[in-house]
């Protein structure tokens, strides 16, 4: 279709660098020729611990890693969502939204949806807008995302009255999913006739991407679920491999079938991350903070490094962004630590307002005064900013970091 070639070359497609001329790649077009004129097998002699795919971290909390995964990390996620996804069946279709070079993407949306039969509905690009139209034109059975889609999702004016449903399974995963805005989404689907609540999921991509996820018969306020099955989780205080009790807040460790390899060209980092416990086995440390019931339902509080230290006290900025996301006038937060030299850092919010909410006096008045009877002093934000929107990772999740460094460095000039 050559108008729709130029309008994409011109709206997006000239903002690619060109490829170079001896760049080791295959033309998508030169590959299905090779098809057509291979008379070979179709099979590849591969083994389960064979490398499959090299993904990359995002960076969120550092430098960006290659992370090797094998071809049995793969097998055995689609194996356990499967078990624990209750809405994979062959003639089934999933809305494949998510990039392919995040884990959720590859290893959710597109190699367990075909391990079962699943239709992916591949969509390259997309916006809120084309989203509810693909919803109400596709009919997919499950839907997979970020918070920040599911939260859009709410705010679109499109999906008033639109039947949803055909949904089977609809899962958030990527960032941390807030109380308020599943409460919110559920609400949603409710309204629009789904008979499934939205379920959470947290993993690493070191394992692919899910390995834990809220069960669909049982959910628990707060918490992201229980393991998948043939995964362990172990919580153990931070920079140990000392296991801490029930309820007690330390490091997630990971051990199961969908543990990566290792970091490509890292072996310290790779060290600092597959560590051999007491037990014997190699437990994966993920750098994320959490807690874990007696009955195995585990509870996701932060990444260690985004923890704030004011005062000598911790502060977890996702538990102060479910009370903001709670009050009347916000639609979503975002909480980081800025230096400071008596308190060590200090607590800051920034807010994007409800449509129809105006940054008047009163509601900033308002937002702080909620803060103040929600908000313990010591974690107090000494300033709560409004802007029209919050900065974003290529796959949808608030870039805090973004935030950190325009407050914590200094402006040039």
């Amino acid at each position: 279709n050559l108008p729709l070639r130029v309008g994409y070359y011109l709206t997006q497609g000239r903002k690619i660098n060109k490829i170079a001329k001896d760049a080791d790649i295959i033309w998508w077009n030169d590959f299905l020729t090779m098809a057509n004129t291979h008379f070979g097998p179709f099979t590849a002699n591969a083994k389960g611990k064979d490398p499959a795919a090299i993904l990359y971290s995002g960076g969120t909390t550092g430098t960006s890693k290659g992370i090797l995964l094998s071809n049995l990390n793969f097998n055995a996620l689609a194996m356990q969502t499967f078990a624990m996804g209750n809405c994979l069946s062959p003639g089934n279709s999933m809305l494949s939204v998510m990039p392919m070079f995040h884990g959720f993407g590859l290893g959710v949306c597109i190699h367990t949806a075909l391990f079962y039969g699943v239709k992916c509905i591949l969509v390259p690009r997309f916006n809120v807008k084309s989203y509810g139209e693909l919803l109400k034109k596709k009919r997919p059975n499950c839907i997979a995302g970020v918070p920040t889609l599911f939260e859009a999702i709410t705010r679109n004016p499109d999906m008033e009255g639109v039947d949803l449903s055909y949904l089977r399974g609809v899962f958030s995963g990527g960032d941390s999913l807030s109380v308020e805005l599943k409460r919110k989404f559920d609400a949603f689907l409710v309204a629009h006739h789904a008979s499934v609540p939205i379920r959470e999921g947290y993993g690493t991509t070191e394992c692919v991407t899910a390995s834990c996820l809220t069960p669909y018969h049982n959910f628990r306020e707060g918490s992201i679920g229980l393991p998948f099955p043939d995964t362990f989780y172990k919580i153990v205080s931070s920079g140990t491999t000392q296991e801490v009790p029930y309820g007690e807040t330390g490091e997630i460790c990971i051990l199961g079938p969908t543990v990566m390899i290792e970091y490509i060209n890292q072996p310290e980092e790779t060290a600092n991350t597959l560590k051999t416990h007491e037990d014997g086995y190699t437990w994966l440390h993920t750098g994320d903070l959490g807690t874990m019931d007696e009955d195995g339902y585990v509870y996701f509080k932060q990444r260690i490094k985004r923890m704030i230290i004011t005062s000598g006290y911790n502060v977890y900025p996702s538990q102060l962004e479910n009370m903001l996301d709670a009050c009347e006038h916000v639609q979503m937060s975002c909480v980081i630590g800025v230096k400071d030299p008596l308190k060590m850092q200090k607590v800051k919010a920034f807010v994007v307002l409800k449509d129809g909410v105006q940054p008047t006096q009163k509601v900033k008045d308002d937002i702080m005064a909620y803060a103040k009877m929600h908000i313990a002093k010591y974690a107090m934000p000494y300033a709560i900013e409004i802007r029209e929107s919050l900065p974003k990772t290529l796959v949808g999740k608030i870039a805090y970091t973004v935030l950190e460094k325009e407050e914590n460095e200094p402006t040039q000039g």
